[in-house]
């Protein structure tokens, strides 16, 4: 196993964070976006690895279904998020065998744009607004991969997501949650044909804390990515992603309750693309990108994310 599948797992804590079914009917995870090629792997050579992600996600949720978002109530809701992340994670100096771990730390940066016809109270009115800023750190105080074979890998841990970001009740745009998130998950990888082929899940839950600022208790929503891939000797990889987001329980709170809770779905399938450039045996460079096109959304923002993940070995 080479370093640079380190970079893969390590990515995934990337994708889940976005803005705000949960309230502001996003939550942290976005369908599809959370598996990574080589999920289930952590390599057992040790050091501290840097990667880079970006996502953007563009969606909107029908006129005619209430959004609760900031403390109020909001209808024709239309988001626009930018998310770009760094991401430092330390391979532990475990050596070869059935276990390795590491440990990341992710600083975020967003730029959420948020339109919509806004209701506080009796009032209503079209409002538009944006932020940029450091979104809610997040981190991984451990990452096990359990190696059960050359071709067969689990990796577990648990992402921790805090309220670190700026947050305005009664603001359509944030730069944070203003919310505590508990995320395990769990990965596999299986390789087939020398490992050309790729199969990857990833599966998790996000739980939540309650905004005390808006008095809204999201509740736990359940993400399952899958990914295929077909890599050749030139350095081209092709293949797809499916991805699933089922909310488990209601969300809570006098808003969610006059929405009956606000419970939401997604599904989304979509292409990847990847490309690998090796400068020496440690040192190269990889390229990840993904769209994803949701349908059957329930009580979400349905659109369409675009990620992409560079990982450095040097």
């Amino acid at each position: 196993m080479n370093r640079r599948l380190a970079f893969a797992l390590i990515a995934a804590a990337l994708s889940p964070a976005a803005a705000h079914a949960t309230e502001a009917a996003l939550g942290r995870s976005i369908t599809g976006a959370q598996v990574t090629p080589y999920v289930g792997i952590v390599p057992p050579t040790p050091g501290l690895n840097v990667s880079v992600s970006y996502i953007n996600y563009d969606g909107s949720i029908g006129a005619s279904r209430p959004v609760p978002i900031g403390g109020s109530t909001a209808l024709n809701l239309h988001a626009k998020v930018d998310l770009y992340a760094a991401t430092f994670a330390y391979i532990w100096d475990t050596g070869k065998g059935r276990w390795n771990f590491a440990s990341m730390f992710t600083v975020p940066y967003i730029r959420p744009s948020v339109s919509a016809s806004l209701f506080v109270g009796q009032r209503s009115g079209s409002v538009n607004d944006r932020a940029s800023g450091l979104f809610d750190l997040y981190f991984a105080p451990v990452i096990a991969s359990y190696h059960v074979s050359e071709v067969e890998h689990w990796s577990f841990g648990v992402y921790v997501y805090a309220p670190t970001a700026d947050y305005e009740k009664n603001r359509l745009a944030n730069k944070g949650l203003n919310i505590w998130t508990y995320t395990p998950a769990v990965g596999y990888t299986h390789l087939y044909d020398k490992g050309s082929i790729e199969f990857s899940a990833l599966a998790g839950v996000d739980f939540y804390s309650k905004n005390h600022a808006t008095d809204y208790q999201n509740g736990g929503v359940f993400h399952l990515d899958l990914l295929a891939m077909k890599r050749t000797p030139s350095g081209w990889g092709f293949g797809g992603v499916i991805g699933v987001i089922r909310q488990i329980d209601d969300d809570k709170g006098a808003t969610a309750d006059r929405l009956n809770g606000f419970k939401g779905r997604s599904y989304g399938a979509g292409p990847a693309l990847a490309y690998k450039k090796s400068f020496s045996k440690e040192s190269n460079i990889d390229f990840t990108l993904r769209w994803v096109k949701e349908f059957d959304v329930k009580n979400r923002i349905k659109g369409e994310p675009l990620v992409l993940n560079i990982n450095l070995a040097l």
